[in-house]
């Protein structure tokens, strides 16, 4: 049977149990995160790698307590990845199933590796970033031996440019040599950057059922929605509590769908994180429920005050994670 690649190694996926599909422990920019405190640049956070490690074992152990049993972290390249740090954590809070992605998070250009290699640059030869991602999958990101459970991608407002649509096209190629799925990024409002996101998914083979199109709660266009399951695809509805989305609206949504039989084709999470300095401290303390703990302690209850039973959450935060965790056949 095929098992889900986790931080501390692969896992039976009857072990995986209620998943958040689409969080960050650190969202980090590498470049700045050691730029010393003071001397005038009061909007740098000086980065304390110990207080940060033992902030994120303590918020994901409060994750655990909540009725949490897995966590899909898709900080890949472009979001700071520290994959030595996340198998520190992982390793302090074993309880918990630290999964990892990999592949490349950019809105409109490559950083510059990439745009002097392979196809279309000035020295050719193939896709190095498929190559790249099928060898962190098969040995283990970047010499760690940790393997990734999820290839990740995106795009968003400025819509399928050149960099994001090779960015696509790489993890369709290592998907299909590796069965591992796919998870992408939509901006707000998300169509139809999700459908064409589709479309080039498709022309590379892939099979959309094993493909997460993200962040389908920043809309209430349900046929927009309906239009990506039908296609086979699972929406996330990964945003929760962050403060631009009204709660109510979003649960009206997952609600209504469910009532439309797509249970099957959702799952559902925060896209918060322990830490990130993309943000000033002030625009976070406005989003106080932008934390892990907001669909066990307030998304759920709603749910189920709204009508939804018990087999349709655990089909968003069990069934449905499980079968795009688990890596099919290549193809």
């Amino acid at each position: 049977m095929a098992q889900i690649n986790t931080v501390l190694g692969p896992i039976d996926p009857a072990r995986l149990g209620r998943t958040l599909m689409h969080e960050h422990v650190f969202v980090l920019s590498p470049e700045i995160e050691k730029w010393p405190a003071g001397e005038g640049l009061d909007a740098c956070e000086e980065w304390d790698e110990e207080a940060r490690f033992a902030d994120a074992v303590a918020k994901l152990q409060e994750l655990k307590r909540s009725g949490i049993d897995s966590v899909l972290d898709l900080s890949v390249i472009g979001l700071g990845r520290n994959t030595r740090l996340l198998e520190r954590v992982a390793r302090a809070v074993p309880e918990i199933n630290l999964i990892l992605a990999t592949g490349l998070y950019t809105y409109d250009v490559l950083p510059f590796f990439f745009r002097f290699r392979g196809p279309g640059t000035l020295s050719g030869g193939p896709e190095i970033m498929s190559e790249m991602w099928v060898r962190d999958i098969e040995r283990g990101i970047a010499g760690t031996g940790v393997r990734p459970g999820m290839l990740k991608c995106a795009s968003d407002l400025e819509g399928i440019t050149p960099a994001c649509e090779r960015v696509l096209r790489s993890v369709a190629q290592a998907h299909r040599r590796t069965g591992v799925s796919i998870n992408t990024h939509t901006p707000i409002p998300p169509e139809p950057w999700g459908l064409e996101q589709q479309r080039i998914l498709r022309e590379e083979g892939v099979n959309l059922e094993r493909c997460v199109i993200g962040h389908g709660g920043g809309t209430k266009n349900l046929d927009y929605l309906q239009e990506l399951m039908d296609a086979g695809s699972i929406i996330g509805m990964d945003r929760f509590g962050i403060g631009t989305f009204g709660f109510d609206e979003t649960i009206g949504v997952v609600v209504d769908l469910c009532a439309r039989g797509y249970a099957d084709r959702m799952v559902v999470s925060h896209d918060a994180s322990c830490y990130s300095d993309w943000f000033p401290p002030e625009m976070l303390e406005s989003m106080p429920d932008w934390r892990w703990t907001h669909i066990s302690h307030d998304v759920l209850p709603a749910l189920r005050k709204a009508g939804l039973d018990e087999a349709q959450i655990d089909q968003m935060l069990v069934e449905n994670p499980r079968r795009i965790l688990t890596p099919c056949e290549p193809y």
